[in-house]
């Protein structure tokens, strides 16, 4: 199964799915956590202005969903943490998954550049930082996510949070 958590950058997708991977690992240890900046580091593609570019997120999407379809494959599970601002791959990703199921961490634009964890928003706006996800670039918000979550105050109860979150997708009682 791939559980593909998103949402606009300091919504919350890396810490839930750090939890996430943490409680499902378990229960099945053929668990892997792929974080789309953490990717993007790894392979080097997170110099510059060109990867966060539409053209550049875009790559750097469609590699984390062949990782994703090459790990399910071999029958691990996935808690992938991406923006995934392309609506057409969330729903392509219906199909060409095993078992996939999409959560989406939301909150109000405003509550996230108060919270600025990266300074993304922060840099935007003092023009240092060009093509922020909800600033520069649109954020569509997602028409058929499996799970909605508001993340806009503070997750007290982050175990309960994962927990439910795989009860929901079907990996937990």
């Amino acid at each position: 199964m791939v559980i593909w958590l998103i949402g606009l950058s300091g919504s919350g997708k890396t810490t839930l799915g750090r939890e996430l991977a943490a409680q499902l690992r378990q229960r099945a240890p053929n668990t892997v956590f792929l974080d789309g900046d953490e990717v993007r580091e790894v392979f080097g593609l997170d110099r510059g202005d060109q990867p966060y570019t539409l053209e550049g997120r875009r790559l750097n999407a469609e590699r984390l969903t062949a990782l994703c379809r090459m790990l399910d494959r071999q029958g691990l599970h996935v808690v992938c943490c991406v923006l995934s601002i392309f609506p057409e791959m969330r729903v392509r990703n219906r199909d060409v998954f095993s078992s996939y199921f999409e959560v989406f961490l939301d909150a109000p634009l405003d509550v996230l550049q108060a919270r600025d964890v990266k300074g993304l928003y922060a840099a935007a706006r003092a023009g240092r930082m060009p093509n922020v996800v909800g600033l520069d670039i649109p954020f569509p918000r997602p028409a058929s996510a499996d799970l909605v979550i508001d993340t806009s105050g503070k997750p007290d109860r982050l175990a309960d949070i994962a927990a439910d979150v795989l009860r929901k997708a079907g990996l937990a009682r």
